[in-house]
């Protein structure tokens, strides 16, 4: 049976379990989970946090990362400015980026969500509004997210993954991880 697990990654975290990039050491995957054998199924970046599913096996391991599988993962985003039927309409028509235009979305503006604090907060700014998202994409570019938000003019906030298939967050405390 193949071991999976769902943690949920702090922001500041690298979705790896060794950090070349930098001089200046940064927080991995290997800070919170000390299983042997297992390996990000996806990508979440740095500045997002979330669900990071880990496998020990590559055949679930592409069937959850490869977009031909179009596996559905929702996010809750908070992103700046009032963001109305408008331009939630063009996310769910598909947006054009720099590499193509994107898979229709799902999207629904929500009532901010009972979430942990996140270390550092997200700038709060008086005279500028915001709101809060939940996108569901069944494809996995770069940044698409945050670059699909850019692109309707509501950057993003603070990016929080909170599904990806049938698995959910729910239950899962920052930084912490289950056996899926």
């Amino acid at each position: 049976m193949p071991q999976l697990i769902l943690f949920n990654k702090p922001y500041g975290v690298l979705s790896q379990f060794t950090d070349r990039g930098t001089q200046m050491a940064r927080a991995t995957l290997s800070d919170y989970i000390d299983v042997p054998g297992v390996y990000p199924a996806g990508r979440l970046d740095r500045d997002s946090e979330g669900l990071l599913l880990l496998t020990d096996n590559g055949k679930l391991q592409a069937r959850i990362a490869d977009p031909k599988f179009k596996m559905p993962k929702t996010y809750l985003v908070q992103v700046e400015g009032d963001a109305g039927e408008s331009a939630l309409s063009k996310l769910r028509r598909g947006i054009e980026l720099k590499d193509g235009w994107t898979r229709p979305a799902e999207v629904e503006r929500i009532d901010a969500p009972d979430l942990w604090d996140r270390d550092p907060p997200v700038r709060f700014r008086k005279t500028v509004p915001d709101c809060w998202l939940k996108l569901t994409i069944c494809e996995g570019r770069n940044r698409q997210v945050r670059r699909m938000t850019a692109a309707i003019s509501h950057p993003t906030l603070r990016l929080v993954r909170w599904r990806v298939g049938d698995w959910s967050l729910e239950g899962v405390e920052p930084g912490k991880w289950l056996n899926g």
